[in-house]
């Protein structure tokens, strides 16, 4: 049988970075398989998101066939071992004036865009490189969240899509602040043509 190549769809893998303390605190509480799928299920449509909530209300959950073919007894019982367990977080906030199960992963502070700064640039750029990985990941420490993702969605608008593109305009925000300037002190210096010149410089789309 003749190989068949791959197109880029076929070829293309999304990624999902779930938090530090799943694996270190979470992880080697739960015993129950039942409790451990639920638990990446829901971290998976957690992330999954590219606008806030960056939460799932059990409605939600109940949509999805994997969480409804469990029966809600079995559901219940997984999602409460999660949260005793600190996989996920639970609350039950007023949503139209009514109480509603909400979960959301319980390390929030890299949220909402840090745990899918990959995401947004194979959404919106293209397939990621491991060196561009970590071209990412260096960004990622540099600037704050708002800003990154702010930076794509300028991107997207300008139909500039490339990642020089987009550290040329955070150097530029560090630099001379962004809106109010507020965080200008905060960031650490860029050299302007970091993303450019440096051992991974020709690897940047242009």
């Amino acid at each position: 049988m003749p190989d068949r190549q791959l197109s880029s769809a076929q070829r293309k893998t999304d990624f999902i970075w779930l938090p530090e303390s799943f694996f270190t605190q979470a992880l080697p509480k739960i015993q129950d398989l039942a409790e451990l799928k639920i638990a990446l299920y829901v971290s998976y449509l957690i992330l999954r998101k590219q606008e806030h909530p960056y939460s799932i209300t059990y409605k939600e959950l109940l949509s999805h066939e994997i969480m409804a073919t469990m029966g809600e007894e079995a559901l219940r019982r997984a999602l409460d071992s999660a949260v005793e367990h600190g996989a996920l977080l639970h609350s039950t906030p007023n949503i139209n004036g009514v109480p509603e199960d909400v979960y959301s992963l319980t390390d929030d502070s890299r949220q909402p865009l840090a745990i899918n700064i990959y995401m947004l640039y194979e959404q919106n750029i293209g397939i990621i490189t491991p060196m561009i990985a970590e071209e990412l990941q260096e960004a990622e420490k540099i600037y704050p969240p708002q800003w990154i993702e702010d930076a794509f969605k300028e991107t997207v608008t300008l139909n500039k899509r490339s990642w020089r593109y987009i550290a040329r305009i955070l150097e530029r925000w560090a630099s001379e602040g962004k809106d109010s300037g507020k965080h200008r002190r905060s960031i650490k210096k860029v050299d302007p043509d970091k993303y450019i010149k440096g051992r991974y410089g020709h690897l940047v789309k242009r």
